[in-house]
Protein backbone atom coordinates (compact mmCIF):
# COMPACT_ATOMS: atom_id res chain seq x y z
CA UNK A 1 0.00 0.00 0.00
CA UNK A 2 1.51 3.57 -0.96
CA UNK A 3 1.80 5.87 2.03
CA UNK A 4 0.33 9.25 1.61
CA UNK A 5 1.26 11.71 4.55
CA UNK A 6 -0.66 13.83 5.81
CA UNK A 7 -0.02 17.70 6.26
CA UNK A 8 0.77 19.45 9.69
CA UNK A 9 -2.60 21.37 9.71
CA UNK A 10 -5.47 18.94 10.62
CA UNK A 11 -8.51 21.13 9.47
CA UNK A 12 -6.01 20.44 6.33
CA UNK A 13 -5.44 17.09 5.93
CA UNK A 14 -6.27 15.32 3.41
CA UNK A 15 -5.02 11.63 4.23
CA UNK A 16 -4.96 10.16 8.15
CA UNK A 17 -1.92 7.89 8.34
CA UNK A 18 -2.79 5.30 10.83
CA UNK A 19 0.09 2.78 12.75
CA UNK A 20 -1.16 -0.35 13.64
CA UNK A 21 0.48 -4.17 14.24
CA UNK A 22 -2.34 -5.67 12.84
CA UNK A 23 -2.59 -9.31 14.94
CA UNK A 24 -3.65 -8.55 17.75
CA UNK A 25 -7.56 -9.87 17.19
CA UNK A 26 -10.22 -8.36 17.63
CA UNK A 27 -8.29 -5.26 18.22
CA UNK A 28 -6.93 -5.00 14.62
CA UNK A 29 -6.25 -8.14 12.58
CA UNK A 30 -6.36 -9.51 9.02
CA UNK A 31 -9.77 -10.60 7.29
CA UNK A 32 -10.64 -11.79 3.83
CA UNK A 33 -13.79 -9.93 3.10
CA UNK A 34 -15.10 -10.43 -0.92
CA UNK A 35 -11.26 -12.31 -1.92
CA UNK A 36 -9.39 -9.17 -0.37
CA UNK A 37 -7.14 -8.63 2.16
CA UNK A 38 -8.67 -6.44 4.72
CA UNK A 39 -7.59 -4.89 8.49
CA UNK A 40 -10.37 -5.04 10.06
CA UNK A 41 -11.33 -4.68 14.51
CA UNK A 42 -12.77 -2.11 16.15
CA UNK A 43 -9.43 0.12 16.73
CA UNK A 44 -9.99 0.40 13.00
CA UNK A 45 -13.44 1.70 13.18
CA UNK A 46 -12.25 4.25 15.93
CA UNK A 47 -9.82 5.45 13.61
CA UNK A 48 -12.02 5.39 10.45
CA UNK A 49 -14.41 7.51 12.73
CA UNK A 50 -12.05 10.25 13.78
CA UNK A 51 -10.10 10.32 10.01
CA UNK A 52 -14.41 10.76 9.34
CA UNK A 53 -14.45 13.66 11.70
CA UNK A 54 -11.56 15.44 9.87
CA UNK A 55 -12.94 14.58 6.84
CA UNK A 56 -9.70 12.66 5.46
CA UNK A 57 -8.81 9.58 4.05
CA UNK A 58 -7.67 7.11 6.30
CA UNK A 59 -4.51 5.14 5.37
CA UNK A 60 -3.38 1.99 7.53
CA UNK A 61 0.05 1.20 8.10
CA UNK A 62 0.86 -2.20 9.44
CA UNK A 63 4.20 -3.09 11.13
CA UNK A 64 5.84 -4.47 14.11
CA UNK A 65 4.48 -3.35 17.51
CA UNK A 66 8.09 -2.57 18.60
CA UNK A 67 8.01 -0.19 15.56
CA UNK A 68 5.06 1.82 16.38
CA UNK A 69 6.52 4.78 18.55
CA UNK A 70 9.49 5.54 15.95
CA UNK A 71 7.08 5.75 13.15
CA UNK A 72 4.77 7.91 15.16
CA UNK A 73 8.31 9.80 16.84
CA UNK A 74 9.84 10.12 12.80
CA UNK A 75 6.40 11.29 11.21
CA UNK A 76 6.19 8.30 9.05
CA UNK A 77 2.19 7.81 11.21
CA UNK A 78 0.28 10.57 12.06
CA UNK A 79 -1.45 8.27 15.39
CA UNK A 80 -0.72 4.64 16.79
CA UNK A 81 -4.13 3.02 17.64
CA UNK A 82 -3.08 -0.44 18.20
CA UNK A 83 -4.50 -1.68 21.77
CA UNK A 84 -1.41 0.13 23.24
CA UNK A 85 -1.38 0.79 27.30
CA UNK A 86 -0.18 4.66 28.41
CA UNK A 87 2.94 4.12 30.80
CA UNK A 88 5.53 6.68 32.10
CA UNK A 89 8.08 5.49 29.56
CA UNK A 90 5.57 5.73 26.72
CA UNK A 91 4.21 8.89 28.06
CA UNK A 92 7.97 10.36 27.85
CA UNK A 93 8.10 9.56 24.19
CA UNK A 94 4.53 10.30 22.54
CA UNK A 95 1.07 11.98 23.92
CA UNK A 96 -1.89 10.24 24.49
CA UNK A 97 -5.71 10.31 23.76
CA UNK A 98 -8.01 9.72 26.47
CA UNK A 99 -8.93 5.71 27.25
CA UNK A 100 -11.23 4.21 24.58
CA UNK A 101 -11.46 0.52 26.16
CA UNK A 102 -10.47 -1.61 29.42
CA UNK A 103 -9.46 -5.16 29.55
CA UNK A 104 -8.08 -7.35 31.93
CA UNK A 105 -4.77 -9.48 31.52
CA UNK A 106 -4.98 -13.15 31.52
CA UNK A 107 -2.21 -16.12 31.27
CA UNK A 108 -2.48 -18.62 28.15
CA UNK A 109 -1.10 -21.93 28.85
CA UNK A 110 -1.31 -25.67 26.92
CA UNK A 111 -4.56 -27.67 27.88
CA UNK A 112 -2.11 -29.68 29.85
CA UNK A 113 -0.93 -27.70 31.96
CA UNK A 114 -4.36 -25.72 32.95
CA UNK A 115 -3.90 -26.95 36.48
CA UNK A 116 -0.39 -26.44 36.61
CA UNK A 117 -0.70 -22.44 36.90
CA UNK A 118 -3.23 -21.53 39.39
CA UNK A 119 -1.90 -18.75 41.14
CA UNK A 120 1.02 -15.87 39.83
CA UNK A 121 3.54 -18.09 42.34
CA UNK A 122 3.27 -20.65 40.06
CA UNK A 123 4.78 -18.86 36.91
CA UNK A 124 7.95 -18.27 39.11
CA UNK A 125 10.59 -19.21 37.22
CA UNK A 126 8.80 -20.04 34.07
CA UNK A 127 9.85 -19.28 30.39
CA UNK A 128 6.63 -17.06 29.03
CA UNK A 129 5.82 -15.21 26.28
CA UNK A 130 4.95 -11.57 26.22
CA UNK A 131 4.54 -8.73 23.28
CA UNK A 132 8.13 -6.88 23.22
CA UNK A 133 7.38 -3.21 24.34
CA UNK A 134 3.94 -3.95 25.45
CA UNK A 135 2.61 -3.63 29.37
CA UNK A 136 2.46 -7.15 29.45
CA UNK A 137 6.30 -7.51 29.44
CA UNK A 138 6.34 -5.21 32.48
CA UNK A 139 3.97 -7.39 33.81
CA UNK A 140 6.24 -10.39 33.18
CA UNK A 141 9.37 -8.63 34.62
CA UNK A 142 7.87 -8.97 37.41
CA UNK A 143 7.41 -12.50 38.04
CA UNK A 144 10.75 -13.95 39.84
CA UNK A 145 13.09 -15.64 38.02
CA UNK A 146 10.65 -15.85 35.02
CA UNK A 147 12.62 -16.14 31.51
CA UNK A 148 10.90 -13.99 29.22
CA UNK A 149 10.65 -14.58 25.58
CA UNK A 150 9.86 -11.16 23.65
CA UNK A 151 8.00 -11.49 20.56
CA UNK A 152 6.38 -8.75 18.39
CA UNK A 153 3.74 -10.77 16.76
CA UNK A 154 0.69 -12.23 19.10
CA UNK A 155 0.70 -14.87 16.52
CA UNK A 156 4.33 -16.11 17.43
CA UNK A 157 3.78 -16.07 21.00
CA UNK A 158 0.78 -18.73 20.58
CA UNK A 159 2.84 -20.89 18.43
CA UNK A 160 5.95 -20.49 20.68
CA UNK A 161 3.14 -21.73 23.59
CA UNK A 162 1.73 -24.71 21.11
CA UNK A 163 5.61 -25.83 20.26
CA UNK A 164 6.01 -26.19 24.05
CA UNK A 165 9.30 -23.06 23.74
CA UNK A 166 7.15 -20.93 26.56
CA UNK A 167 4.79 -22.28 29.14
CA UNK A 168 2.71 -19.47 29.27
CA UNK A 169 1.36 -16.36 27.48
CA UNK A 170 0.49 -13.24 29.21
CA UNK A 171 -2.18 -11.58 27.07
CA UNK A 172 -5.36 -9.77 27.47
CA UNK A 173 -8.56 -11.49 27.93
CA UNK A 174 -10.27 -9.87 25.01
CA UNK A 175 -7.11 -10.92 22.58
CA UNK A 176 -6.85 -14.35 24.47
CA UNK A 177 -10.69 -15.09 23.67
CA UNK A 178 -9.40 -15.46 19.61
CA UNK A 179 -6.71 -18.18 20.15
CA UNK A 180 -8.83 -20.48 22.43
CA UNK A 181 -9.15 -23.97 21.19
CA UNK A 182 -9.15 -27.56 22.51
CA UNK A 183 -5.27 -27.01 22.98
CA UNK A 184 -5.05 -23.46 24.20
CA UNK A 185 -7.21 -22.14 27.51
CA UNK A 186 -6.77 -19.44 30.45
CA UNK A 187 -5.16 -20.63 33.04
CA UNK A 188 -6.56 -19.76 37.22
CA UNK A 189 -3.61 -17.10 37.83
CA UNK A 190 -4.50 -13.86 37.36
CA UNK A 191 -2.18 -11.04 37.20
CA UNK A 192 -2.01 -8.41 40.26
CA UNK A 193 -1.89 -5.79 37.33
CA UNK A 194 -5.19 -6.99 35.93
CA UNK A 195 -6.72 -4.01 34.58
CA UNK A 196 -5.18 -2.00 31.47
CA UNK A 197 -6.44 0.56 29.35
CA UNK A 198 -5.89 1.20 25.95
CA UNK A 199 -5.35 4.89 24.23
CA UNK A 200 -4.29 6.12 21.30
CA UNK A 201 -1.03 7.94 20.54
CA UNK A 202 -0.11 10.99 18.47
CA UNK A 203 3.43 12.64 18.27
CA UNK A 204 4.56 14.94 21.11
CA UNK A 205 2.82 18.43 20.98
CA UNK A 206 0.31 17.51 18.80
CA UNK A 207 -2.68 19.01 20.65
CA UNK A 208 -4.56 20.03 18.02
CA UNK A 209 -4.95 16.04 16.69
CA UNK A 210 -5.41 15.16 19.99
CA UNK A 211 -8.12 16.94 20.78
CA UNK A 212 -9.92 15.62 17.36
CA UNK A 213 -9.65 12.32 18.94
CA UNK A 214 -10.91 12.45 22.35
CA UNK A 215 -14.08 14.15 20.99
CA UNK A 216 -14.61 11.54 18.91
CA UNK A 217 -13.88 9.04 21.75
CA UNK A 218 -16.39 10.76 23.93
CA UNK A 219 -18.75 10.64 20.80
CA UNK A 220 -18.33 6.58 20.35
CA UNK A 221 -18.91 6.17 23.79
CA UNK A 222 -22.63 7.14 24.37
CA UNK A 223 -24.90 4.69 24.12
CA UNK A 224 -21.92 1.49 24.27
CA UNK A 225 -20.81 2.70 20.83
CA UNK A 226 -17.48 1.13 21.39
CA UNK A 227 -18.43 -1.47 23.39
CA UNK A 228 -20.89 -2.43 20.47
CA UNK A 229 -17.35 -2.47 18.33
CA UNK A 230 -15.99 -4.39 19.94
CA UNK A 231 -18.61 -7.45 20.13
CA UNK A 232 -19.00 -7.03 15.98
CA UNK A 233 -15.22 -7.40 16.11
CA UNK A 234 -14.90 -10.32 18.10
CA UNK A 235 -17.65 -12.10 16.21
CA UNK A 236 -15.73 -11.35 12.90
CA UNK A 237 -12.47 -12.56 14.49
CA UNK A 238 -14.06 -15.78 15.65
CA UNK A 239 -14.86 -16.38 12.06
CA UNK A 240 -10.99 -17.26 11.16
CA UNK A 241 -11.05 -20.30 12.43
CA UNK A 242 -11.88 -22.81 10.57
CA UNK A 243 -10.11 -25.88 9.86
CA UNK A 244 -7.63 -25.81 7.13
CA UNK A 245 -4.63 -27.78 5.89
CA UNK A 246 -1.89 -26.54 3.82
CA UNK A 247 -3.38 -27.25 0.16
CA UNK A 248 -6.67 -25.62 1.17
CA UNK A 249 -4.18 -22.41 2.64
CA UNK A 250 -2.44 -22.23 -0.59
CA UNK A 251 -5.43 -22.32 -2.81
CA UNK A 252 -7.58 -20.31 -0.53
CA UNK A 253 -5.07 -17.43 -0.42
CA UNK A 254 -3.16 -17.74 -3.76
CA UNK A 255 -3.59 -14.21 -4.26
CA UNK A 256 -1.78 -13.74 -1.44
CA UNK A 257 1.06 -15.13 -2.08
CA UNK A 258 1.01 -14.02 -6.12
CA UNK A 259 1.14 -10.13 -4.72
CA UNK A 260 4.30 -10.96 -2.55
CA UNK A 261 5.83 -12.60 -5.21
CA UNK A 262 5.89 -9.23 -7.38
CA UNK A 263 6.65 -7.29 -4.48
CA UNK A 264 9.95 -9.91 -3.75
CA UNK A 265 10.92 -10.09 -7.33
CA UNK A 266 11.13 -6.22 -7.58
CA UNK A 267 12.78 -5.57 -4.45
CA UNK A 268 15.32 -8.32 -5.45
CA UNK A 269 16.05 -6.95 -8.79
CA UNK A 270 16.51 -3.03 -8.16
CA UNK A 271 18.45 -4.58 -5.37
CA UNK A 272 20.29 -6.67 -7.61
CA UNK A 273 20.77 -3.75 -10.49
CA UNK A 274 21.83 -0.74 -8.18
CA UNK A 275 23.38 -3.06 -5.93
CA UNK A 276 25.81 -4.36 -9.31
CA UNK A 277 25.96 -0.88 -10.38
CA UNK A 278 26.89 0.50 -6.60
CA UNK A 279 29.48 -2.07 -6.02
CA UNK A 280 31.29 -2.06 -9.27
CA UNK A 281 31.98 1.73 -8.70
CA UNK A 282 32.94 0.47 -5.15
CA UNK A 283 35.38 -1.81 -6.70
CA UNK A 284 37.15 0.93 -9.03
CA UNK A 285 37.59 3.24 -6.46
CA UNK A 286 39.04 0.72 -3.70
CA UNK A 287 41.74 -0.20 -6.70
CA UNK A 288 42.64 3.87 -7.39
CA UNK A 289 46.20 5.15 -7.03
CA UNK A 290 44.52 7.58 -4.72
CA UNK A 291 44.74 6.75 -0.90
CA UNK A 292 41.92 8.81 0.04
CA UNK A 293 39.73 7.20 -2.30
CA UNK A 294 40.80 3.56 -1.15
CA UNK A 295 40.48 4.41 2.35
CA UNK A 296 36.75 5.51 1.11
CA UNK A 297 36.02 2.24 -0.54
CA UNK A 298 37.58 0.07 1.94
CA UNK A 299 35.42 2.18 4.73
CA UNK A 300 32.13 1.64 2.90
CA UNK A 301 32.67 -2.17 2.40
CA UNK A 302 33.51 -2.85 5.97
CA UNK A 303 31.01 -0.73 7.23
CA UNK A 304 28.10 -2.22 5.32
CA UNK A 305 29.61 -5.81 5.76
CA UNK A 306 30.34 -5.34 9.60
CA UNK A 307 27.03 -4.10 10.65
CA UNK A 308 23.26 -6.29 10.27
CA UNK A 309 21.18 -5.39 7.30
CA UNK A 310 18.37 -4.59 10.13
CA UNK A 311 19.88 -2.34 11.86
CA UNK A 312 21.01 -0.83 8.31
CA UNK A 313 17.08 -0.86 7.50
CA UNK A 314 15.86 0.83 10.72
CA UNK A 315 18.17 3.67 9.95
CA UNK A 316 17.38 3.55 6.32
CA UNK A 317 13.42 3.84 7.29
CA UNK A 318 13.41 5.70 10.53
CA UNK A 319 16.65 7.07 11.08
CA UNK A 320 16.65 9.33 8.18
CA UNK A 321 12.87 10.66 9.20
CA UNK A 322 13.78 11.21 12.37
CA UNK A 323 16.93 13.39 11.53
CA UNK A 324 16.66 14.86 8.59
CA UNK A 325 12.97 14.82 8.19
CA UNK A 326 13.13 12.01 5.08
CA UNK A 327 10.45 9.85 4.81
CA UNK A 328 10.87 6.77 2.43
CA UNK A 329 8.39 4.33 1.37
CA UNK A 330 9.15 0.70 2.55
CA UNK A 331 9.55 -0.11 -1.31
CA UNK A 332 12.24 2.98 -1.40
CA UNK A 333 13.83 1.78 1.96
CA UNK A 334 13.67 -1.36 0.99
CA UNK A 335 15.50 -1.36 -2.28
CA UNK A 336 18.20 0.91 -1.02
CA UNK A 337 18.95 -1.33 1.79
CA UNK A 338 19.05 -4.44 -0.72
CA UNK A 339 21.53 -2.49 -2.96
CA UNK A 340 23.60 -0.83 -0.36
CA UNK A 341 23.89 -4.40 1.43
CA UNK A 342 24.83 -6.35 -1.44
CA UNK A 343 26.89 -3.81 -3.34
CA UNK A 344 29.39 -4.31 -0.57
CA UNK A 345 29.88 -7.55 -0.83
CA UNK A 346 29.44 -7.73 -4.60
CA UNK A 347 32.60 -5.11 -4.77
CA UNK A 348 34.52 -7.75 -2.78
CA UNK A 349 33.58 -10.21 -5.28
CA UNK A 350 34.80 -8.01 -7.99
CA UNK A 351 37.49 -7.23 -6.80
CA UNK A 352 38.98 -10.63 -6.60
CA UNK A 353 38.24 -11.30 -9.99
CA UNK A 354 39.94 -7.86 -11.18
CA UNK A 355 43.00 -9.04 -9.38
CA UNK A 356 42.67 -12.45 -10.46
CA UNK A 357 43.33 -11.48 -13.96
CA UNK A 358 47.16 -11.73 -14.66
CA UNK A 359 49.03 -8.64 -14.68
CA UNK A 360 50.22 -8.70 -18.75
CA UNK A 361 46.86 -8.17 -19.73
CA UNK A 362 46.75 -4.24 -18.19
CA UNK A 363 50.02 -4.01 -19.65
CA UNK A 364 49.84 -5.47 -23.05
CA UNK A 365 46.73 -3.03 -23.66
CA UNK A 366 48.66 -0.30 -22.12
CA UNK A 367 51.43 -0.72 -24.33
CA UNK A 368 48.85 -0.98 -27.12
CA UNK A 369 47.90 2.94 -26.72
CA UNK A 370 44.93 2.07 -24.40
CA UNK A 371 43.80 4.47 -21.60
CA UNK A 372 44.18 2.63 -18.78
CA UNK A 373 40.39 3.32 -18.36
CA UNK A 374 39.14 1.98 -21.68
CA UNK A 375 41.89 -1.02 -20.70
CA UNK A 376 40.05 -2.02 -17.40
CA UNK A 377 36.32 -1.49 -19.50
CA UNK A 378 37.51 -3.86 -22.17
CA UNK A 379 39.82 -6.31 -21.33
CA UNK A 380 39.87 -6.68 -18.04
CA UNK A 381 36.39 -6.26 -16.36
CA UNK A 382 34.47 -8.94 -19.19
CA UNK A 383 37.26 -11.63 -18.15
CA UNK A 384 36.64 -10.82 -14.37
CA UNK A 385 33.51 -10.75 -14.22
CA UNK A 386 33.44 -14.05 -15.86
CA UNK A 387 35.16 -15.62 -13.64
CA UNK A 388 33.53 -14.52 -10.59
CA UNK A 389 29.72 -14.92 -11.97
CA UNK A 390 29.25 -17.87 -9.73
CA UNK A 391 29.90 -16.06 -6.39
CA UNK A 392 27.72 -13.13 -8.14
CA UNK A 393 25.26 -15.38 -8.78
CA UNK A 394 24.80 -16.83 -5.33
CA UNK A 395 24.63 -13.24 -4.21
CA UNK A 396 21.88 -12.95 -6.35
CA UNK A 397 19.86 -15.73 -4.82
CA UNK A 398 21.02 -14.38 -1.56
CA UNK A 399 18.96 -10.95 -2.22
CA UNK A 400 15.80 -12.97 -2.83
CA UNK A 401 16.03 -14.78 0.47
CA UNK A 402 17.25 -11.50 2.43
CA UNK A 403 14.80 -9.62 1.05
CA UNK A 404 12.13 -10.79 3.52
CA UNK A 405 13.48 -8.78 6.15
CA UNK A 406 11.76 -5.96 4.91
CA UNK A 407 8.16 -7.20 5.68
CA UNK A 408 8.51 -5.74 9.35
CA UNK A 409 8.32 -1.96 7.83
CA UNK A 410 4.82 -3.00 6.12
CA UNK A 411 6.35 -4.05 2.55
CA UNK A 412 4.11 -6.74 1.31
CA UNK A 413 6.49 -9.25 0.47
CA UNK A 414 5.72 -13.36 0.28
CA UNK A 415 6.58 -12.94 4.82
CA UNK A 416 4.42 -10.40 5.12
CA UNK A 417 2.02 -12.56 3.12
CA UNK A 418 2.45 -15.28 5.13
CA UNK A 419 2.15 -13.36 7.95
CA UNK A 420 -1.10 -12.14 7.34
CA UNK A 421 -2.53 -15.54 6.25
CA UNK A 422 -1.14 -16.58 9.94
CA UNK A 423 -3.01 -14.18 11.18
CA UNK A 424 -6.65 -14.74 9.46
CA UNK A 425 -6.48 -18.39 9.66
CA UNK A 426 -4.45 -18.90 13.42
CA UNK A 427 -2.48 -21.49 11.39
CA UNK A 428 1.00 -21.47 12.83
CA UNK A 429 3.21 -23.43 10.53
CA UNK A 430 1.17 -24.12 7.32
CA UNK A 431 1.32 -20.51 5.97
CA UNK A 432 5.41 -20.35 6.34
CA UNK A 433 5.56 -24.22 4.62
CA UNK A 434 4.18 -22.57 1.96
CA UNK A 435 6.09 -19.25 2.00
CA UNK A 436 9.35 -21.35 2.26
CA UNK A 437 8.53 -23.75 -0.93
CA UNK A 438 7.61 -20.13 -3.06
CA UNK A 439 11.34 -18.95 -1.92
CA UNK A 440 13.04 -22.13 -2.99
CA UNK A 441 11.16 -22.19 -6.23
CA UNK A 442 12.17 -18.82 -7.23
CA UNK A 443 16.01 -19.64 -6.24
CA UNK A 444 16.01 -22.81 -7.61
CA UNK A 445 14.78 -21.41 -11.15
CA UNK A 446 17.22 -18.64 -10.94
CA UNK A 447 19.73 -20.98 -10.18
CA UNK A 448 19.40 -23.11 -13.22
CA UNK A 449 19.07 -19.85 -15.29
CA UNK A 450 22.70 -18.75 -14.19
CA UNK A 451 23.63 -21.99 -15.00
CA UNK A 452 22.86 -21.90 -18.05
CA UNK A 453 24.27 -18.03 -18.58
CA UNK A 454 27.77 -19.74 -17.27
CA UNK A 455 27.59 -22.94 -19.87
CA UNK A 456 26.98 -20.18 -22.78
CA UNK A 457 30.14 -17.88 -22.01
CA UNK A 458 32.26 -21.19 -20.86
CA UNK A 459 31.60 -22.41 -24.79
CA UNK A 460 33.38 -19.33 -25.96
CA UNK A 461 36.40 -20.60 -24.16
CA UNK A 462 36.48 -23.88 -26.31
CA UNK A 463 38.87 -24.08 -29.10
Amino acid sequence: MATVYATDNVNSKETLVLGTSADFPPYEFHKTIDGQDHIVGFDIEIAKAIAEKMGAELVIEDMGFDSLLPALQSGRVDLVISGMTPDEKRRQSIDFSDYYYKASQVILVRSEDADKFQTMTDLEGETIGVQKGSIQEGIGQGIKNANLVSLEKMGDLVLQLQTERVNAVIVEDTVAKGYLNDKIVIAGATPEETDSAAAIGVAKGNTELLEVINATIAELKVDNGIEKMVEEASLLASGNQKDRNIFTIAYEFRHYYAKGIGYTLLLSALGVIFGFLIGLIITIIRMSAFRVLRWIGTAYVEVLRGTPMLVQLMIMHYGLALVFGLNLSPLQSGVITLSINSSAYLAEIFRAGIQGVDKGQMEAARSLGMKRSTALRHIILPQALKSVLPAIGNEFITIIKESSIISIIGMADIMYQANSIRNITYAGLSPYIIAAAIYFVLTFMLSKLLSLFERKLSASDKR
